[in-house]
């Protein structure tokens, strides 16, 4: 266990395990995290910014926190700015633990941390449900492309010959087009009737489809070095099948790298549907993800007049990709060889 006192060693992997651990729990109990439904959007509640936490009401006196009641008013249409009417006479306390969610409001006032969307949503709260797309597409798709590409690398690197000469160029068909292009052709194809969750699979599906050859190349390179090892003989001997000996003897031995590999690769497929749902191939509206919730900055006035609607989500998304990179370095170092000693 030589890597894991290394990995728990390394302050940067360990940060970036507990911003994903931190993510990942919150994405997955996002029914009783955010305060409100997915698709609700009160009336007069379009584009308010962050709520206002107060401590005091208007005589001075500490009250603990609460909001107030806010809705928007008239657009300036010099500056484009709303006003905010902010009902200072109905103090609205913050509770944790109420109406099944873990903090909420007591009244009409609404709590909305992040501020709300230009329909009036939380935008917290469709930042943790858009999560569950954004996050859970990584883990979907690079299992799936690694098992793709431990397959054919390993049917390639153990068999040889034509079939090795085939599989290859197929790769490398792959590895020379630029996968973001190849990403929109692909997904133009997707019909238009589709439900978000069909959308969501056949992405994955596309995603996958890119992403696999290069690791073929790795370990096709990796199962020649060791298909002639002894303990794959004594395989042979036993009768055992070239799949066997493929899936329980010579991929298990290339599992370091695999796992290095993964962890590195997931953060291409969060920035993928982001690309492909920041310019509308992606998953659609309403139904959120990080990448469709960055659309919004296509939108000059939200930039300057509603920022925080573009920087909440481009912050989740930097700060995942840069965790799981952090944590890949970490297991990458903790996994090397030449460190177990």
């Amino acid at each position: 266990m030589n890597w894991w006192k290394k990995l728990k060693a390394n302050p940067l992997a360990r940060w970036g395990a507990m911003v994903l651990l931190v993510f990942y729990l919150a994405v997955i109990l996002a029914d009783w995290v955010a305060p409100y439904g997915v698709y609700d959007a009160p009336k007069n509640s379009a584009l308010l910014p962050p709520t206002q936490i107060y401590w005091h009401n208007p005589q001075g006196e500490l009250i603990g926190p609460h909001v107030y009641p806010t809705i928007q008013g008239a657009v300036d249409m010099e500056t484009g700015k709303r006003e905010l009417r902010v009902d200072r006479t109905a103090p609205d306390p913050i509770r944790l633990f109420i109406h099944g969610h873990l903090f909420g409001t007591e009244g009409k006032g609404r709590l909305n941390l992040l501020g709300t969307d230009e329909q009036g949503r939380d935008q917290l709260t469709r930042l943790l449900y858009g999560g569950r797309v954004s996050l859970f597409i990584g883990i979907i798709g690079t299992t799936i492309s690694f098992a793709i590409g431990c397959l054919v690398g390993g049917i390639s690197g153990y068999f040889g010959g034509w079939l090795d000469a085939v599989l290859m160029r197929l790769a490398e068909v792959l590895m020379s087009v630029p996968s973001i292009y190849l990403l929109v052709s692909l997904s133009v194809f997707l019909p238009a009737q589709l439900s978000n969750t069909q959308r969501f699979l056949l992405i994955v599906c596309i995603i996958s489809f890119v992403q696999w050859a290069g690791l073929a190349r790795v370990v096709r390179g990796q199962v020649m070095s060791i298909k002639e090892a002894e303990f794959i003989t004594a395989a042979k001997a036993t009768g055992a099948s070239p799949l066997r000996i493929i899936i329980r003897h010579v991929l298990p031995q290339t599992a370091s790298y695999i796992i290095i590999s993964a962890t590195l690769a997931i953060p291409s497929f969060i920035v993928s549907e982001s690309v492909l749902s920041l310019i509308g191939l992606g998953i659609q509206p309403p139904d959120p993800s990080w990448g469709n919730m960055l659309s919004l900055a296509t939108n000059s006035s939200i930039i300057v007049l509603q920022p925080w609607l573009i920087w909440s989500p481009s912050l989740l998304i930097i700060l995942t990709v840069l965790a799981f990179n952090l944590l890949g370095d970490g297991l990458r170092d903790a996994l090397d060889p030449k460190n177990l000693n």
